[in-house]
């Protein structure tokens, strides 16, 4: 990644403080009482119209473009002389791996170049693993899709699987074994661990430690039982910053034995979130956002929906979706919990909810009980653990155990607290048992329990090993550095959501001299010559008896062993009931802490897709920050950007603050995974190192907390005031009850035919491509975004050219706010290029660098384009990008071999934007052409489509009756945006529905 400065000062830079203009939560209720502000707003800014937000609307398009040399260079010369000039592309070949791996369609005679090919794989994430494809070019690994055959994606992906593309590329990748910094042999590393591991083999392992990750892979666990043969008294310990430890512990108290638990969505027509991001984070989040997001949509079906009800203490993707959110601190969101295991009835649990709470607690106690067997209450992982017991409890009173809520034997191979088995191998290395520490992934040195002080008793140690991806803050610290193989270079297997498990294919050689994890942990069973491939292989053949036909074909599919068996398991009421009485806090100022939503715990900090994604709700990039509610910062007397000490004992942080308009009063949340030092070039020294306040005890909530503003302010990059526009009316909503009546709302320019105009029309006799969203299913989850960047080589700008409202997405989500500021409701809305039929754009440009095709598409084309902006500044819509500086990478050679060769890399001075991937509609004409069939067969999705988990974009050819794009276009539903400017939008989005509780509606 290339960052540039300029005259303007974006760099991370703290000033004196200056408290913004005007912005009071007093102004804010005046504008909404009189009724003078906007239905939907974007910030409270826009709701206050403070002097900030109308400078922000007023210097919307960025600065002059700046000199880059001095000189009569190529881009003035056409920009004077008119002329153009063609570019031309460039792709590379990589070496396959020698094993047999099978492409997911036949594989051809022999590659041919230009055309993909798709290999099935599982894509391991925090344990477990997800079925996806990637797509190779001529062995060449560029993307990553979700795999429709197996049961955990379903075809789609999110922005992890999206992004993971990145990391094989990534050059500050560890790329070879060094002792002490200086470069080693594999065969060096394999003579001292030979001779350190022949020392233990007389003590039986008794002072060899290893450190891992919870994982669920059958290969990785046979590995470990192998190693625990030869060394009995060699000690297993794991731990992992991302843990789901206290939902695991209250399966434990609500069933007294270790299972794991996962959810069909597909059968729960009622559903309760608790402080969940159920359809968001988690291994089974795309299948569930699938089932879920299959009974909300209206458009095709007899009008049924799912509700859907979330209480939380800070915003969540699920949260937005729901059809009644409540925010609530930590202790009162507790308190209702209990009222309502109290109103459906859980033996033993006694407790009245609070008076103004009283009628959410019935109402959503009914509505469960009215859907028994098909309702379903989930908890999220940083809830106590007596509360997921409660969850569970409320489940099985339900009757949801075994329908919606299901039960089988635990698949991860560790099963107690990761904290605490950390804990005891600090108290080992503390008392100087441990002669050799191996440290296989993690970072615990950045983020292990602050209390722990791991770095002070990893050093005594007398040898450290660290087995990683990347030399970071635990590997600096260790003699050896080994390097771990990317999952796309390497064999594996590893289960999903459900319990199954899939295999991992390499797609291409090692980049560098690196190994598996199980070729690593070989080493030290005495096989250091073993090969991933083999040892995977055996797993599944020798010692699960699996046949050579089962194996290839379980290699074709990429899953092959079905989900775990459901068990016949009953709640253990007495002791929910001792677990629920421990339940019950003490009002207060507290802290959430929280993985990151982009970059998780830090493992994802050098991913300069996911630092520059917006996060979904603050629509902060590169950073985060303390986020509060408006009541809260209102008495605590601070301000946006304002940076804060928050103090837990004597533990203290200091970070700028960002008000959350659906942040829960008396919460702050902390995101993990930023204030990095050795992470790479593009994680480094980005955003504020929140870990000093975790313990083992307060993983995820701090309480007894202080915070004390410290005068001084840290410029924070949120997208979520950029391509305003200008508050027209662009959301519109509506509910189930209001279309069964007919009820709808009827905004402003519904008088308007969009279709009428003083131009001559044009009939398109061909294709005719447009795109349709459906926002009563669109979560926010920023999966389209990041398939749109991978697809379409669009390149990142750091943090100071995003403060300059320089980001290149070709499409963005916009989030909206309605209502009262201390309990809004959320709306969001994808946008990118709208391919008008009237083009704004394309009138204005000088050199018919945009312009419209016989199929309706309004296409760029680069080698034309001058920069003059013209078309960006006539664009009602804000979606086209300008390259004010060379913002990809052609310097670093790995860099390229990620790149999508069918999509031009976009040079300085070029605008560019959405094509509605123009690249796969000549790819599928190409392939209906040779194979003589419809396109409609050849299975051509856009990139934002085939990503989308809720199935909430359909792209296709309005002249065929048939699809699905113009039945969705066709819907009473349908509507396009600022048609009221005749520009006769290609995209149209489906109303906002919900199906709200009657109950709760009168009360």
């Amino acid at each position: 990644m290339t960052m540039h400065r300029n005259e303007s000062p974006a760099e991370m830079s703290m000033t004196e403080s200056n408290p913004s203009g005007g912005l009071t939560m007093e102004k804010v209720r005046q504008r909404l009482q009189s009724g003078e502000g906007p239905a939907h707003w974007r910030s409270l800014d826009e709701l206050a119209q403070t002097d900030e937000f109308a400078e922000l609307v007023q210097r919307e398009f960025s600065h002059m473009l700046p000199l880059e040399g001095a000189g009569f260079d190529r881009r003035r010369f056409l920009q004077l002389m008119g002329a153009s000039m063609a570019m031309a592309g460039l792709s590379a070949c990589s070496l396959q791996p020698e094993e047999r791996i099978l492409p997911y369609r036949q594989q051809p005679e022999e590659i041919i170049p230009g055309k993909p090919l798709y290999y099935a794989s599982t894509h391991p994430r925090n344990g477990f693993g997800r079925g996806v494809l990637i797509e190779s070019h001529m062995g060449r690994p560029t993307r990553v899709e979700g795999n429709p055959d197996h049961a955990s994606s379903l075809g789609k992906t999110d922005i992890f699987d999206q992004a993971a593309i990145l990391g094989l590329y990534d050059p500050d990748r560890a790329q070879s074994v060094q002792y002490l910094g200086t470069p080693r042999s594999w065969e060096a590393l394999a003579e001292e661990m030979g001779n350190q591991l022949s020392a233990q083999e007389g003590l039986q392992g008794a002072g060899l430690r290893f450190l891992l990750q919870n994982t669920t892979s059958p290969t990785t666990i046979s590995m470990l039982e192998r190693i625990k043969e030869r060394f009995p008294q060699a000690t297993l310990h794991h731990y992992e910053a991302s843990n789901d430890d206290q939902a695991r512990q209250g399966s434990q108290i609500a069933f007294g034995q270790h299972v794991h638990v996962h959810y069909d969505l597909a059968e729960a027509d009622v559903i309760l979130t608790v402080d969940c991001d159920l359809l968001n984070d988690g291994p089974g989040a795309v299948r569930y956002t699938r089932d879920f997001a299959d009974g909300r949509r209206v458009v095709e079906d007899d009008h049924e929906m799912k509700r859907l009800y979330s209480v939380e203490s800070t915003p969540t993707n699920t949260g937005t979706l729901a059809d009644h959110r409540l925010a609530l601190a930590p202790a009162r969101l507790e308190s209702f919990m209990l009222a309502l295991a109290t109103a459906v009835g859980v033996p033993g649990v006694q407790a009245r909810p609070e008076a103004e709470l009283e009628n959410w607690v019935w109402a959503i106690a009914r509505d469960l009980g009215a859907h028994r067997g098909r309702s379903l209450v989930t908890a999220g992982d940083a809830c106590d653990p007596a509360l997921h017991a409660l969850v569970l409890a409320i489940n099985d009173r339900l009757g949801n155990i075994g329908q919606t809520v299901l039960v089988g034997d635990a698949v991860q191979a560790f099963e107690d607290s990761g904290t605490e088995s950390l804990a005891a191998l600090v108290d080992d290395l503390n008392a100087g048992k441990v002669d050799l520490l191996v440290v296989l992934g993690g970072n615990p040195v950045y983020d292990a329990p602050a209390e722990l002080d791991f770095l002070a008793a990893m050093q005594k140690a007398e040898t450290r090993v660290r087995v990683g991806h990347s030399f970071d803050e635990t590997g600096r610290w260790c003699q050896w550095q080994v390097p771990v193989s990317h999952w796309l270079e390497a064999w594996g297997d590893v289960r999903s959501h459900d319990g199954a498990t899939s295999l991992i294919q390499p797609l291409i050689e090692p980049l560098y001299r690196t190994r598996s994890l199980d070729q690593i942990l070989a080493l030290f069973t005495g096989d250091d010559a073993a090969s991933d491939y083999d040892l995977v292989r055996e797993t599944w053949i020798s010692r699960a008896q699996m046949s050579e036909k089962q194996w290839r074909r379980w290699l074709h599919d990429g899953s092959g062993q079905a989900s775990v068996a459901s068990l016949d398991v009953s709640v253990d009421t007495d002791r929910v009931r001792q677990a629920a009485s421990t339940l019950g806090r003490t009002p207060g100022l507290c802290v959430l802490l929280r993985p990151d939503p982009t970059i998780g715990t830090g493992e994802w900090a050098n991913n300069g897709w996911l630092q520059e994604c917006p996060k979904p709700h603050s629509r902060i990039t590169w950073d985060n920050a303390a986020l509060l509610s408006p009541r809260t910062a209102e008495s605590l007397g601070v301000s946006n950007e304002e940076m804060v000490r928050v103090s837990s004992g004597e533990r203290s942080v200091e970070l700028a603050c960002w008000i959350l308009p659906t942040q829960a009063d008396d919460t702050i949340t902390l995101h993990l995974g930023y204030g990095r030092t050795h992470a790479g070039h593009v994680g480094n020294g980005n955003g504020f190192d929140v870990n000093p306040l975790r313990t083992s005890q307060g993983q995820w909530l701090l309480e007894d907390i202080s915070v004390t503003p410290l005068g001084r302010r840290y410029r924070l990059a949120s997208t979520q005031l950029h391509a305003n526009m200008e508050g027209r009316e662009l959301v519109r909503t509506t509910t189930l009850a209001g279309m069964h009546h007919g009820d709808e709302h009827h905004e402003s320019g519904h008088h308007l035919n969009p279709d009428d105009s003083l131009m001559p029309g044009f009939e398109y006799d061909g294709y005719r491509w447009g795109m349709a969203i459906d926002l009563s299913t669109c979560s926010g989850c920023n999966a389209c975004v990041m398939a749109c960047q991978s697809e379409n080589n669009i390149g990142i700008v750091g943090k100071d050219e995003v403060l300059n409202g320089r980001e290149l997405h070709w499409m963005r989500i916009d989030r909206y706010f309605e209502g009262d500021p201390d309990q809004p409701s959320t709306y969001l809305q994808p946008v990118m290029c709208q391919h008008c039929e009237q083009a704004p754009c394309e009138v204005v440009c000088p050199v018919s660098a945009t312009v419209h095709t016989d199929e309706g598409l309004n296409t760029m084309a680069y080698n034309r384009c001058v920069g003059t902006r013209y078309c960006g500044n006539n664009c009602p819509y804000k979606v086209r990008r300008f390259n004010f500086y060379h913002y990809s990478d052609d310097t670093t050679e790995v860099l390229k071999l990620q790149r999508n060769p069918d999509v031009t890399v976009r040079h300085r001075g070029v605008m560019e934007k959405c094509s509605y991937c123009i690249q796969r509609i000549n790819h599928a004409k190409i392939e209906a052409s040779v194979k003589d069939m419809p396109l409609a067969e050849t299975g051509l999705v856009s990139a934002c489509q085939q990503a989308c988990p809720a199935g909430a974009i359909e792209f296709g050819d309005l002249n065929d009756p048939s699809a699905k794009v113009s039945q969705w276009q066709s819907s009473d539903l349908a509507y396009g945006i600022l048609t009221e400017l005749g520009t006769r939008p290609r995209t149209l989005y489906l109303k906002r529905v919900s199906n709200p509780n009657p109950e709760l509606v009168r009360s």
